[in-house]
């Protein structure tokens, strides 16, 4: 129950979208039922008040951190782990995704150096997860 409604096949049937959501927050996650109703945003089975952060996050701007690999020359292995430096929003996933395909890297690489400062206008970095030395 969230401010006094219950979430079930009333609030689906009075228009409201229901999802069912797993709360990513923390191990324990939370099976959360949310819906929008009139600008509020209703959350049920939260088990901390993170749980309904997450729900409202989600039900309005999710946000998503991206993990992946990018190409390396001259390194002991062919693929460096990145990610972004925070998340972005969930709509620009694809679209980061095919611009870090084009990316290639010299090695040598240190953990944390900043490949690219503002990946896709999103205006978060992408970051090398590990060292890569140079072959000798």
């Amino acid at each position: 129950m969230a401010n006094g409604v219950i979430l079930g096949g009333g609030a689906a049937a009075a228009g409201k979208a229901v999802r069912d959501l797993v709360c990513i927050v923390c191990p324990v996650g939370c099976r959360l039922r949310a819906a929008l109703s009139g600008g509020e945003t209703l959350v049920e089975g939260q088990g901390c008040p993170r749980g309904r952060e997450y729900a409202m996050a989600e039900l309005t701007a999710p946000m998503r951190t991206l993990p992946t690999t990018v190409r390396v020359r001259k390194g002991f292995l062919p693929r460096l782990p990145v990610r972004t430096a925070a998340p972005i929003p969930k709509e620009d996933l694809l679209r980061c995704m095919e611009a870090v395909r084009r990316i290639e890297v010299t090695a040598p690489v240190a953990m944390g150096e900043v490949l690219v400062e503002n990946l896709c206008g999103t205006g978060v970095a992408l970051v090398a997860t590990r060292s890569m030395p140079a072959l000798d």
